[in-house]
């Protein structure tokens, strides 16, 4: 108990007089350190404040530099989705004229298979491959040509139209992106420390895995301005090859049926001099009948004549078969009334196979003249069917550049 009543330690002077030194270079190095960090820390801090204002303001600028990149590239794809549009609307005009060419095509070659079919009821000798069929013939394939190749080049069109609309879509879809990339970075540039919305956010201070590169990105935008360029080069040259197209089927088109119609103009022509010919020669057999009529007519009245002189010479022969006895004599009258009686046997005989031959032209004749009253219907009905049913049809025909 004594112990812990026992007084505490007395230290000497010298010990007070290094305790307190030694406070007092403790105290002065503490305060000079803290001198040291709080001038550390101020010019740390103006250094940071500089740091972050510098930085602040080169993100501002790379924000200003992003927001030019995009919208340089939004105009170029503005641009080019216009001229896409554009083209394709033309192209759509293209598409148009196409359908109206081939469906312009349909008459013509109907009429021309109509011809075709029509002169098939061509009779007899008149059912000839000639010049017009061969040229009709010929119009029929060129107008399946024309069809043909309207069809191909429009087939080409609507996909050319499917590959104009596929790169709009794209930089539709482009577009859209960077109008949205856009908006985001304007509302990032504009904003200031003292944005009242401004706040921290979690796990952001990293690079997506999903993002591109700027060269990437740039190669992106620029491949869809390449395709929206090839597709409307491709659509201009697609147009300028419609044009030449729908000229030349056009121009083809024409000559042939002009073709056509000049050979029908001829081949009507050559048929109405034929069958005016034959109206012609039908009139001379037919006078030819009706000489040949009084002919035999003439020769039935002859052979008829000659029965009196036939009968007058029998009559006479027979009557002097009585004279009596001596007087029953050949005398000259004799010989010549039996020299007369075959001269007219002879004759009537003559005129007889004169009139069998008669008869036989005149059945020849009357044949000749059906014949060419037949041909002559044959000429008429060639006639009808290409001259009011074809050539009238052919009227109808139109050829227009479209």
């Amino acid at each position: 108990m004594a112990k812990l009543l026992q007084a505490p330690p007395k230290f000497l002077p010298p010990e007070w007089h290094i305790a307190n030194k030694t406070q007092y270079a403790s105290a002065e190095s503490q305060r000079s350190r803290s001198e040291r960090l709080v001038a550390e820390s101020q010019r740390l801090v103006d250094e940071i404040e500089k740091t972050t204002q510098k930085t602040q303001s080169d993100v501002n600028k790379k924000i200003e530099q992003r927001l030019d990149e995009i919208k340089f590239w939004k105009q170029e794809l503005d641009d080019k989705l216009e001229q896409i549009v554009n083209e394709t609307e033309v192209l759509l005009t293209f598409k148009t004229r196409l359908e109206n060419a081939l469906e312009s095509c349909k008459e013509p070659l109907f009429i021309a298979q109509e011809c075709l079919l029509n002169r098939q009821r061509r009779v007899g000798i008149d059912l000839v491959h000639d010049e017009v069929e061969r040229e009709l013939i010929k119009e029929v394939e060129v107008l399946q040509g024309v069809m043909a190749l309207l069809e191909r080049t429009l087939e080409q069109t609507n996909e050319q139209i499917r590959l104009n609309r596929s790169a709009k879509y794209n930089l539709e879809m482009d577009l859209k992106d960077k109008f949205t990339a856009l908006t985001i970075d304007n509302y990032c540039s504009n904003l200031t420390n003292n944005t009242p919305d401004i706040r921290y956010a979690r796990n952001v201070v990293k690079v997506e895995g999903n993002s591109v590169s700027p060269e990437d990105w740039v190669d992106f935008s620029n491949v869809n301005v390449e395709k929206a360029d090839k597709q409307r080069n491709n659509s201009l040259a697609l147009r300028a090859l419609i044009d030449r197209i729908l000229s030349q089927t056009a121009s083809d088109m024409r000559k042939q049926c002009e073709t056509v119609n000049v050979a029908f103009q001829n081949r009507v022509k050559e048929t109405k001099d034929a069958k005016n010919k034959l109206e012609i020669h039908l009139a001379k057999v037919m006078d030819e009948i009706t000489s040949q009529e009084k002919n035999i007519a003439a020769l039935k009245k002859a052979i008829i004549d000659k029965e009196g002189p036939a009968k007058v010479a029998h009559t006479r022969l027979e009557t002097r078969t009585h004279r009596p006895n001596v007087e029953l004599c050949r005398d000259m009258v004799q010989y010549r009334l039996i020299s007369e009686v075959q001269e007219i046997t002879n004759n009537v005989q003559r005129l007889k196979d004169t009139l069998a031959q008669a008869e036989v032209e005149l059945k020849g004749l009357s044949r000749r003249q059906l014949s060419l009253e037949e041909e002559i219907q044959v000429k008429e009905n060639t006639l009808y069917i290409d001259e009011v049913l074809c050539m009238q049809m052919r009227e109808s025909i139109s050829i227009n550049n479209f």
